[in-house]
């Protein structure tokens, strides 16, 4: 396995929109493996390809604590949602800041494995809001898109600030 390198905002990369995958073979899986245990070294609980310059519409979690629980969803799209809640979100692409979100409470999601079986989940609470994060990476949003312009602003500099002092 390989760790592969987290772009980070505002890289221009992260606004692409993925595509399809239509080819499940080694390679794919190979990628998946990847993503995960970049996933577990940078921590994280979700990442998704397009965060690593890769534009398959492919995302990987694992929200257990002890990371013995991974999920891989090739080409995922929810099929329904219920309810809203605000959840504390953190970004790999954005180091350090975090933001209150609001998401579906409820999702039921439809996907394939990295063999290309379809599969259909339904989940809550912290699953549905990473589920929901790393989607819309599919689609060139990013969490700090449903801020206000205002905390946008104030979180963004913070995220420039970090960086001038990481040196």
């Amino acid at each position: 396995m390989a760790k592969l390198d987290i772009l980070e905002f505002p890289d221009p990369r992260l606004r692409l929109t993925a595509q399809a995958v239509e080819t499940f073979d080694s390679d794919l899986k190979q990628l998946a493996d990847d993503m995960l245990e970049t996933m577990y070294a940078a921590p994280g609980i979700g990442l998704a390809a397009t965060q690593v310059n890769v534009q398959k519409r492919l995302l990987v979690l694992d929200i257990s604590e002890t990371h013995d629980a991974p999920l891989v969803l090739v080409n995922p799209e929810l099929l329904e949602t219920r309810g809203t809640e605000v959840c504390q979100e953190g970004c790999l692409s954005f180091p350090g800041v975090f933001a209150d979100v609001q998401r579906k409470d409820w999702i039921r999601v439809k996907a394939q494995d990295v063999t290309g079986k379809t599969f259909e989940m339904e989940t809550d609470g912290l699953l549905a809001v990473c589920i929901q994060h790393e989607m819309d990476h599919l689609v060139g949003k990013v969490f700090v898109d449903y801020l206000s312009p205002l905390k946008r602003t104030l979180l963004l500099r913070k995220l420039e600030k970090q960086r001038r002092k990481a040196g």
